[in-house]
């Protein structure tokens, strides 16, 4: 039986595993969404566009730490965590159903960076989020290991993610 600070870690790295999962799952594809989302004559400004669009995810984070955790320090932290794991969910979902830009023009690469948006908000969130929610909950001996699941649930998500053939 899993305790209740042992459920909380290993949700924290499962959930920040997700996450992160998709952002390297979204780099390693970013040639083939060049191609389908920003299509051009020359494929180094698809490629760059698509990068473009994966930086987005990036630099929402920060913006995701604070609107989260602001809202963590007042309404909870356990609540704003299911929150911020079901706004990464939904973009990640709407994503992979997304038209490309043959199908449905503008609207594709519009799509996709509020949606990136919306998943770099979330990462920043979550990740911020569970790291104090777990280190909060630890004994003053052992809040450094316990913030540092969070972390370990990034690498596996990162490590996990399938490359892209090359042949």
């Amino acid at each position: 039986m899993i305790s209740t600070s042992g459920k909380a870690r290993l949700a924290s790295m499962v959930g920040n595993a997700l996450e992160w999962y998709d952002f390297a799952i979204y780099g390693y594809f970013a040639v083939v969404l060049g191609k389908h989302f920003f299509p051009s004559d020359d494929p180094a400004v698809s490629i760059i566009a698509a990068f473009g669009v994966f930086a987005i995810g990036f630099l929402a984070r920060p913006v995701g730490s604070i609107l989260f955790g602001t809202l963590g320090d007042r309404v909870g932290r356990r609540r704003v965590l299911i929150v911020s794991v079901l706004v990464m969910a939904v973009p990640t979902t709407l994503i992979g159903l997304l038209p490309t830009y043959a199908e449905i023009g503008a609207w594709a690469p519009g799509l996709l960076v509020l949606l990136r948006l919306l998943q770099g908000l979330s990462v920043g969130g979550e990740m911020t989020g569970s790291i104090t929610f777990m280190v909060e909950g630890a004994s003053s001996n052992r809040r450094g290991r316990a913030g540092s699941w969070a972390y370990f649930g990034v690498g596996i998500g990162s490590c996990s993610a399938p490359l892209p053939d090359r042949s």
